[in-house]
């Protein structure tokens, strides 16, 4: 194979990868209020339909790099995709809620393998000197992907049914993974880098938190299952921040917690992801629930805030060195939080969708200029050979964002709103994002406190001087 034919399999197996499973971050919220019906799901299991993947995706991502380090990462590439292939045949066929939660759990396993190996089989595979234009690109098809997901939702539901949302997943997998057998070339990492007993503290704790914060309202707040999984899920948690402080090969080196720039990157992420995905999956279900728009129609109303990126993130990219990534990531925060407390404000049953496009397209405008920056300010706060921990550290925190926003939103709207009435999905719609507002107000504030990566450097040699001395 030559060397120009090897650079455009690696890049065209890559890209696609990374679109199938980014898609399926967003692809199923459209899909929601069909599912509800057709499965007589409750809200308890719609949020579980959505969490079960974006949880076993962020658990499991710093995993899936350091399973292609240790075994291979063609192979384990390969099998990430046969895992997500199986997923979505399961949640394709899925007869009740619970089996649909399962398969989207098992999709979020093999997603967690693909989508770092995507990157680094990338990085691998073209050459060094255009490395930087391939990531560009890997990175703009990964948010096409994102800006896309509810819209390609509702384009396939309302034209077919929502069981294609899933099987459009599987002739793509069953022709992906031959070609990845066949054109990519095997390479390897360090062998050391598999942190079992993180996994498993990191997704006990998790899991017994998300618990506690999806069936509160409707088990009740003190009831026993919820206090005990909520406890438990805390001391889990603290038990893995202790084991990741003595691991010899952490999953997650808490020492780059220690690095300001890094921490407060992090935390802006968390919360960023926490109104977005939470708003999203309240609004993608108030188009259809409350308005009677189609699926088609609720996600092309959704598209002037999930498209936004492509045309912003460009422009943020080439200014975020002029005027420093925190400035964009905290003026995008605000932009974001504004756009959240707008639509708080104007929601009403029988809002014009006009009244909606200026929140819709400031808070995607808001979205653009955090993200572009974003991952630079993260890589730049830890050494050379550390960027891919530090970089799996950031996906997985901001999905975990993602899953607290969904929880957390969806347990405010049951506690004030129902599915009884157009008003009384909107009264409990309200409340929740007023609270999305305010947090990715509070990442706005964590953004703007991040050192400049100047004043970084003059307190490194600060700090370095009286020490020769």
């Amino acid at each position: 194979m030559t060397a120009k034919a090897k650079t455009f399999w690696t890049f065209a197996i890559t890209a696609v990868g990374v679109f199938m499973v980014t898609l399926d971050n967003l692809v199923v919220t459209t899909a929601l209020p069909v599912i509800r019906k057709d499965l007589h799901a409750s809200i308890e299991s719609l949020e579980w339909t959505v969490n079960a993947y974006t949880l076993t995706f962020a658990v499991l991502l710093l995993t899936g790099a350091a399973l292609g380090d240790r075994f291979g990462r063609r192979r384990m590439f390969a099998v990430g995709l046969g895992i997500f292939t199986i997923g979505s045949i399961a949640a394709a066929l899925a007869p009740t809620a619970g089996a649909l939660i399962a398969a989207r759990a098992l999709q979020g396993v093999g997603g967690a393998i693909v989508t770092p190996l995507t990157l680094t089989i990338l990085s691998a595979g073209v050459p060094k000197e255009k490395r930087g234009v391939f990531i560009g690109a890997w990175s703009g098809i990964a948010g096409l992907a994102v800006a896309f997901g509810p819209l390609v939702g509702g384009a396939v539901v309302q034209g077919i049914s929502w069981q294609w949302i899933f099987w459009l997943n599987v002739p793509i997998g069953i022709v992906l993974i031959p070609l990845v057998l066949t054109r990519l070339q095997e390479t390897r990492g360090p062998a050391d880098r598999l942190d079992l007993g993180g996994l498993v503290l990191a997704s006990g704790g998790l899991l017994g938190i998300v618990w506690g914060l999806v069936r509160g309202h409707g088990q009740g707040w003190t009831s026993p299952e919820i206090v005990g999984s909520l406890t438990a899920g805390a001391i889990v948690l603290a038990l893995f921040v202790l084991w990741e402080l003595r691991a010899s090969a952490p999953m997650l080196p808490m020492r780059f917690f220690r690095n300001r720039a890094f921490a407060l990157a992090n935390v802006a992420s968390l919360l960023m992801f926490f109104g977005m995905f939470g708003s999203i999956f309240l609004l993608s279900q108030f188009f259809q629930t409350v308005q009677g728009y189609s699926p088609l129609g609720s996600g092309l109303r959704i598209l002037p805030w999930t498209i936004m990126p492509m045309f912003v993130a460009p422009i943020a990219g080439a200014l975020s060195d002029r005027i420093g990534g925190q400035r964009l990531m905290g003026a995008g925060l605000v932009l974001q939080a504004s756009g959240l407390a707008w639509l708080a404000t104007v929601s009403t049953a029988t809002v014009p969708y006009l009244s909606l496009v200026g929140p819709f397209v400031i808070s995607g405008i808001g979205m653009a200029l955090f993200w572009a920056p974003v991952a630079n300010v993260v890589l730049s706060a830890v050494r050379p050979e550390e960027e891919g921990q530090a970089s799996g550290s950031q996906n997985a925190i901001r999905e975990l964002g993602g899953v607290f926003g969904v929880a957390v939103l969806a347990s405010v709207w049951s506690h004030y709103g129902s599915y009884a009435s157009g008003p009384s999905f909107v009264h409990g719609m309200t409340p929740a994002l007023w609270i999305g507002a305010a947090l990715v107000l509070a990442g706005s504030a964590a953004s703007f406190a991040i050192p400049s990566r100047k004043r970084a450097k003059e307190a490194a040699v600060f700090v370095e001087v009286p020490e020769a001395a």
